[in-house]
């Protein structure tokens, strides 16, 4: 994890406020937000003479450092794009954020003051900018703090601000210091979730995870328990066992109680696969990115993430946050292709493909969620490549059995900037998992690959609200700036503060 900012928010003017780099915004025509305006002003048009150059990037996020303005107290200042002005919406305005994040990368000041958020944006309030920009650049300071013995990845990650400072026009008020704390909450727990999957395999195996629960149990106050194989097998488990049998590393069942919502509240699950590294068992993938399958227990590092951010934020929620954790590997005593498992709930199962094991996993979790009477369920897994073909790498892809749960998911998706969209679960897909040898098999084939995965794990929710997400292709990036990406982390605690926020408000 990378070092934490100290974050603020300040009615200084911009032009007079000593720091070491003051940022603004201008539009792609030329115009200067209100901020860069007075910046202007008060350097005799110096941002007026650079925007007329044109060196400025139109796009959303360009920027341009400029030094030694005059009657300007900071010595650097950096000019960012906001695109476009009649373009200027909730991605323009992330954009820019992270515009500003990726030039503070190379940049020596220790502390920087950032006019973007007091740029008016249309249906988004003061807080809700300065949530955002808060956790976006945040999360743009974070850095994996890999094994190097490079002298200068010290120096490396050292770079960057410590300090920010947000400018806006009047005082501050305790609302605005709370969405900053938010902010600040939220890419904590996407840190946490980063770290998880950017550790090798042979770190971050299933016992690291369960010790990761552990110490935020100690430091948070969650009640938390471990089960071991022996108890997986006692409650009947045999399909989460079933991934991890050919491993020498035993599996887990993790599940963390978070309790400050009351006796009476129902609680929230969140269920995350946690395959610490998938070889695909039996049914071996292609080397081709193999090192990649160290980013298959994301779902399992969001949950955690989530559950740290609530705690941070000390929300009236009651949640619960389960994890099976099991690593899939082949061996002597590895699940073979066409053996038949029972799962937790009594159905048996013929594993058609060893590779199709996360949602064994997620089966034997759903299960046990029964337990709790939740108000709702919902489980995250980097499942299925399919996912990846149907939506790229930008859009986890979302499935429901309640059209009011699915609608408030996809609500938050859209507010935290860390989009989901719905597909479809009809009956018909559920042809594709029929088998003679079993109650199903855990492979559809290839057509709709991640509904056929979505509508499997259907078949072990029974009596409760449930949603899955599937993050195949938004948990991590590959290339030069490979690593886990912390999604869905904002969308499941934009979800989990609304739930706290509507608590509140009902109990008023």
């Amino acid at each position: 994890m990378g070092k934490r900012l100290d974050l603020a928010v300040s009615a200084s003017s911009p032009e007079k406020v000593a720091t070491g780099a003051l940022v603004v915004g201008a539009f792609a025509d030329g115009g200067l937000a209100p901020p860069a305006q007075a910046v202007d002003k008060a350097s005799n048009g110096r941002l007026s003479a650079v925007m007329k150059l044109g060196d400025l990037g139109e796009r959303a996020g360009s920027s341009q450092w400029l030094y030694g303005l005059p009657e300007i107290a900071a010595p650097r200042v950096l000019l960012v794009s906001l695109g476009p002005r009649e373009q200027f919406g909730d991605e323009a305005f992330r954009n820019a954020i992270a515009g500003a994040s990726r030039a503070f990368e190379d940049c020596a000041a220790e502390d920087v003051a950032v006019t973007l958020a007091d740029v008016q944006l249309p249906g988004r309030s003061l807080e809700w900018r300065l949530q955002q920009a808060t956790r976006l650049l945040a999360d743009g300071m974070y850095r994996f703090n890999y094994p190097r013995a490079d002298r200068d990845a010290k120096k490396e990650r050292n770079r960057g601000p410590r300090r920010v400072s947000f400018l806006i026009g009047g005082s501050a008020q305790p609302e605005q210091e709370a969405a900053i704390r938010r902010g600040q909450a939220i890419a904590d727990g996407m840190s946490l979730a980063r770290d998880l999957g950017n550790l090798p395999g042979n770190v971050c195996n299933p016992a690291y995870l369960a010790d990761t629960a552990r110490s935020l149990g100690r430091e948070f106050g969650l009640e938390v328990e471990v089960l071991e194989r022996d108890d997986m097998k006692h409650l009947g488990m045999g399909a989460a066992l079933a991934v991890g049998q050919g491993s020498a590393q035993p599996c887990k069942f993790i599940v963390m109680q978070y309790a400050r919502g009351g006796s009476a509240a129902l609680p929230i699950v969140l269920i995350g696969k946690g395959v610490t590294f998938d070889t695909g068992g039996i049914s071996l993938k292609p080397g081709a990115n193999l090192d990649e399958m160290r980013f298959d227990m994301c779902g399992a590092a969001s949950v955690f993430g989530a559950m740290k951010t609530i705690a941070r934020l000390r929300l009236p929620l009651n949640v619960v946050g389960i994890v099976p954790a099991v690593e899939n590997m082949p061996g002597g005593n590895a699940t073979r292709p066409g053996d038949v498992v029972t799962s937790m709930s009594g159905q048996t199962i013929e594993i058609l493909n060893t590779d199709a094991e996360g949602r064994l996993a997620l089966a034997d979790a759903l299960t046990y969620s029964e337990r709790f009477h939740p108000a709702c369920v919902i489980d995250v897994a980097t499942l299925t490549g399919a996912c990846v073909i149907a939506l790229g790498n930008q859009t986890s892809g979302l499935f429901a059995n309640d059209d009011a749960l699915a609608d408030e998911l996809l609500r938050c998706g859209a507010d935290s900037g860390d989009r989901a969209w719905r597909l479809p679960m009809f009956e018909e897909y559920q042809e594709q998992l029929k088998t003679n040898f079993a109650d199903m098999s855990n492979l559809g084939g290839r057509p709709a690959g991640a509904i056929t995965a979505a509508c499997f794990l259907g078949r072990f929710v029974r009596g409760y609200k449930w949603a899955h997400l599937d993050i195949a292709g938004t948990n991590a990036v590959s290339g030069d700036r490979k690593g886990a990406t912390g999604r869905p982390v904002p969308l499941l605690t934009e979800f989990l503060i609304g739930r706290a926020n509507r608590a509140a408000r009902q109990a008023a």
